[in-house]
């Protein structure tokens, strides 16, 4: 199914997304705190290792925030661990220009496979998706629930069509059924999807099902880039 056909509200009864939103969240909320407060403590040693790692292998900030849109359309700083080089959006637009078959990869999937970006220890970051941890800091803020639908950049709101107010019904998730259901080896459209019918059949048990499918989606490297 195209993504365009999916409409803005789901359920028999008629019930926007905007109007399930606020009845699902405090159970949500209080799994979020719970959950990366924990996190940040006990992973904390492996935080400040990864840090170093980039500090000592790549000069340059050791974190990289990015504007993505949250909740009710919202936009938030969501930070990562840096994976790219420092001057990552000259180099992408420079190898765009020079590769049609890269750009029109960029155009369908706002990714790149082979992504000149990408330092050697952030190849290996984004492989085990430690790049991401930051974002517990995130979950923490309010900004982003554990589980959920993959933050998007604003140029990617139109890839969802119709879709956005099933996105934008719940917080971006640290992890989502987008991670957990093949990453990169899905298609946008199949993305969008995932994340309309996460919003129409959530549960914190669903949520907890997807966090423990995490960890052998990570270990077995499935989908990466």
């Amino acid at each position: 199914m195209n993504s365009q056909s999916r409409s803005g509200s789901f359920g028999g009864a008629g019930v926007t997304v905007e109007d399930a939103a606020p009845l699902r969240s405090v159970p949500k909320r209080v799994l979020d705190i719970l959950m990366s407060a924990g996190a940040l403590v006990f992973l904390a040693p492996l935080l400040i290792t990864v840090a170093l790692c980039i500090r000592i292998t790549d000069p340059g900030p050791v974190l990289f925030s990015q504007e993505r849109i949250g909740l009710r359309g919202r936009r938030f700083r969501c930070y990562k661990f840096r994976s790219m080089v420092v001057d990552s959006q000259a180099r992408l637009r420079a190898h765009l220009a020079a590769n049609p078959d890269a750009a029109a990869e960029w155009e369908r999937d706002h990714k790149l496979r082979n992504d000149p970006r990408i330092t050697p220890i952030g190849r290996f970051l984004r492989k085990t998706s430690l790049d991401e941890l930051p974002q517990l800091v995130n979950i923490l803020r309010g900004d982003m629930s554990v589980v959920g639908p993959r933050p998007i950049v604003e140029a990617e709101i139109v890839k969802y069509g119709p879709s956005f107010a099933a996105y934008s019904a719940v917080r971006p998730g640290l992890t989502g059924a987008w991670q957990v259901g093949g990453r990169s080896d899905t298609s946008y459209d199949e993305r969008v999807e995932l994340d309309v019918d996460y919003v129409e059949r959530w549960s914190l048990g669903r949520d907890i099902k997807i966090v423990l499918l995490t960890v052998p989606a990570v270990l077995l490297n499935r989908g990466a880039v």
